[in-house]
This record gives C-alpha cells, structure tokens and sequence, in this order.
C-alpha cells in the first residue's frame, strides 16, 4: 500500500477494562504496512455496550472517511467484538471490509457466569461486563451471527487458576468453543492467553493477512 493517503483503513478496538493503550502495538504494525488507523478508546466500565459502540464508533468511522479510504476493517480485542457485533446490528458503513476478532466472547463467558453474581465483579466491570454472560439474556446470543467477513483468533493458553472455569480448552477468559460465531468466515487457536494475544507479532501478521486475503495463512 503506497501513496500520500491510504486506499484502506483499520479502526481497533479495546476490551473490557482496558485502554487503547493495550491496542498500540497492533496501531504501529498497521500504520506500518499502509493502513489509515484509528485506536479508538472509549470508558469500557460505565455504560452499556451499545451506548459504549453508539459514542465510540461513528467519531472513529468520520476520522477514517476524512482520509479519504475506500475501505475500512475492523480488529477487536475481547469486549471488542461485541461492541462492534452490537453497532453492526443496527448500522451498517458502505465501506465495511474485513473484521478479525481477538479472543471474543461471541458467546458470552463462563467466567461472566461464575463471578457475576458477586459486587466486587459489578463494581470492577461494570453494566458491560455484566451483559457478557452466556445464556439467552446475554446480548452476545441475542446479537445473531455473523453476516459479515469475519475472522476469529482465540487461545489455549490460561493463566493459572483461570482454566477451571471452563469445560474445555480456553484462553483464561473465553472458552475456544464461544470464543466461534456462527457465520464466521475463519477460525484459528493460538498459544496464547486472553490478555495478551493483541501483543503477539504472529496474531498482527495473521490479523492482517486475514483483513488482505479473507482467510487466515495455514
């Protein structure tokens, strides 16, 4: 990708009780390889997922448009995702590429279900965390699937203590099997853990292999 603006942006996305801060190294490698990008950040504990998507995105989407790009892709990590699942629910931009998800509770998290019920957890993950569980009044059900080219990394590396949580293999936040969305376009298990995975280099180049061929290198 040469020229003074680039022909395709890339807007990312932070998860739950983190900052764009999380998201730097996967800013610098796409800016690197051409891309007009924009680390959005936005208050993850103290609204609602769709008014937290509502306020972050469109500022974001403008930023991009004014560069002049024909497309513009997405990359979510965690909460991300569904921040992103729930704005493309009810807008939909005409220059929409490609969307990768890192580790997304696409299906809500065994971890939501266990700890939710206690105050500490409200008080420290707010409303959003709270909507993250995995049955029916999760919004992650009630959001569909995916009508969009999706890619989804995840891991299966847990932190210590954290793998009990789930019945089968996870990255120590997001099971591997809801972690998947139905409609998804690929899918792909890391060595890695839920905190860092947007810190990888082999995630970026497989992110950004996805967002250029709509499928991830085997």
């Amino acid at each position: 990708m040469t020229g003074s603006v680039a022909p395709e942006g890339v807007i990312l996305l932070h998860g739950l009780a983190r900052t764009r801060r999380s998201m730097r190294p996967l800013a610098v490698f796409f800016r690197e390889r051409g891309y007009a990008t924009v680390n959005v950040g936005y208050p993850s504990r103290r609204a609602p997922i769709e008014v937290l998507a509502h306020d972050a995105l469109p500022p974001a989407i403008a930023e991009l448009r004014r560069t002049g790009v024909g497309r513009i892709h997405f990359v979510t990590h965690s909460m991300g995702g569904i921040l992103l699942r729930a704005w493309l629910a009810a807008e939909r931009p005409d220059e929409l590429g490609r969307v990768v998800m890192l580790s997304p509770p696409n299906q809500g998290s065994e971890l939501v279900d266990c700890l939710g019920r206690f105050a500490w957890f409200r008080l420290l993950f707010g409303p959003a965390g709270l909507q993250l569980t995995t049955g029916p009044e999760g919004l992650p059900s009630r959001l569909g699937p995916a009508d969009f080219p999706l890619g989804v990394i995840t891991g299966n590396r847990p932190a210590p203590g954290l793998a009990g949580f789930f019945p089968g293999p996870g990255d120590g936040k997001v099971s591997t099997a809801r972690a998947q969305l139905e409609g998804m376009t690929d899918f792909l298990v890391l060595p890695c853990g839920h905190s860092l995975i947007m810190r990888r280099r082999s995630v970026h180049e497989q992110a950004a292999f996805f967002l250029e061929n709509g499928r991830f290198r085997r």
